[in-house]
């Protein structure tokens, strides 16, 4: 197929600069209230006046955006694009190179909050359907646009648009939103750059543990404090509270990089890819993210107990944060976390949680689309399958359409991973742009 000829926009970094400077910090509504939310979605329509002239907008709750961009089949099952517009707090904003929320632009990058979490993936979005509206391009079949304002803090606005298009038995040929990204060699032995396509994710849950106990002067303690209790609780959970296993999509990805590798490395990787067992064992000795991609982990992440120095807590509890592997359940890890801590005196309830994600196939004509996309915009990077450890707001909708995939197309180096939900995240201005052929390939290809 021969692509639209298309005139591309200028001026996307300065655009991006201005949905940066909107500080729409879900998790802090509470506190500067909803005016930057609302000012975001005014400029979204300052910005891409086509999009808003000739797409249908429907509010899904009060952070969610649905753009419906009418095909030329009515029939024909659609596509949906997503992403969010709502950004992680900055801790420690004096350690940034430049103030989070300024947007800078400097020597071909753009700095701020939200660049690569997920205000630069939105964009390259906008950027691709306002270029092809300009053209006159129709897409073949539906294409939606689903922007949730509230992804950091669960995605209610992601949960009512899927809920919605269900509810009107609409059920996507594809989804495609935010997760991997171009990256150079990411893992040992592999070589060349991967576009990581997250085909699946693991699920989260959240879990409180607590406990009461004895209170009193810290001069005379029990034998088993409330503190006490709660922190061998934890000990308890070390890593190998879960067994290792790997599933298909990793079997895949070796196999991917193992076609790339050569001699020795090729060999190891075409091992690994064809004894999973043998990959559960390898990925966890290896520990950090390998590990994490074969089994469940177990995270303490807050712990509460005590007034005073020299005062016994009658009460103490913790928050642990676990990521569900595929294969596994949410009941299934709730009582195995029980059965490991061995403990009746310790309660443990469930705040929230949210089941592993099924596995998009690879041999469909979708994974082949976002493929030839990628071929477009990054040809010297090969498609690559993986399973996503965190959330997005995809698992919302991959709870009934069959080919939803995780890949936000720009590129990023280990210090600009390491920048979401860190400190100073930035995006290259040419990878924008790359991001923008990305989607605008991918839907002149459509069928």
């Amino acid at each position: 197929m021969t692509d639209l000829p298309v005139s591309v926009r200028t001026g996307a970094p300065e655009r991006l600069s201005r949905m940066i400077q909107l500080p729409t910090v879900s998790a802090e509504i509470d506190s500067r209230g909803t005016a930057p939310f609302e000012n975001f979605v005014a400029l979204l329509a300052d910005l891409y006046p086509l999009v808003h002239e000739r797409l249908e907008l429907e509010r899904i709750t009060e952070f969610g955006l649905l753009f419906r961009w009418a095909g030329v089949s009515a029939s024909a099952a659609p596509v949906v694009l997503m992403a969010h517009y709502d950004v992680v707090p900055v801790d420690g904003s004096d350690d940034w190179t430049h103030p989070p929320f300024a947007g800078a632009i400097e020597n071909g990058w753009v700095h701020g909050r939200g660049a690569l979490d997920d205000k630069g993936p939105l964009l390259v979005i906008l950027e691709a359907v306002e270029n092809l509206l300009e053209a006159d391009f129709t897409p073949p079949r539906d294409v939606y646009l689903s922007f949730g304002g509230n992804e950091e803090t669960y995605g209610a606005a992601a949960v009512a648009a899927a809920t919605t298009l269900r509810e009107r038995g609409i059920v996507p040929w594809l989804v495609v939103d935010e997760g991997g990204a171009v990256v150079d060699a990411p893992l040992p032995f592999a070589v060349g750059d991967a576009a990581m396509v997250g085909v699946a994710e693991k699920g989260v849950l959240t879990l409180h543990l607590s406990t009461r106990g004895e209170g009193g002067h810290a001069s005379a303690p029990p034998s088993v404090t409330a503190v006490g209790r709660i922190a061998r609780a934890i000990d308890r959970l070390e890593p190998g509270t879960f067994r290792a296993r790997t599933p298909p999509a990793i079997t895949r990805m070796l196999s991917v990089f193992a076609d790339r590798a050569r001699g020795r490395d090729q060999t190891i990787l075409r091992t690994l890819a064809t004894f999973p067992r043998l990959t559960a064992r390898i990925f966890t000795t290896l520990g950090g993210e390998p590990a994490a991609l074969v089994r469940t982990t177990v995270a303490a992440t807050m712990q509460e107990g005590g007034t005073a120095a020299n005062v016994l807590p009658s009460q103490a509890s913790a928050t642990l944060n676990l990521r569900i592997a595929l294969g596994e359940t949410v009941a299934g890890t709730v009582r195995r976390v029980t059965r490991r801590i061995r403990d009746p005196l310790v309660q443990v309830t469930v705040l929230e949680s949210s089941e592993p994600s099924p596995e998009s196939p690879t041999d469909n004509d979708q994974f082949a689309l976002i493929a030839a996309a990628l071929a477009a915009s990054y040809p010297d990077a090969a498609t690559v399958p993986y399973v996503m450890m965190a959330a997005t707001d995809s698992r919302h909708f991959h709870r009934f359409a069959p080919a939803v995939y995780r890949f936000a197309p720009l590129r990023m180096t280990g210090a600009q991973r390491a920048s979401i939900h860190g400190v100073d995240e930035r995006v290259e201005i040419a990878s924008l742009e790359r991001g923008e052929l990305f989607h605008r390939t991918l839907l002149q290809r459509l069928q």
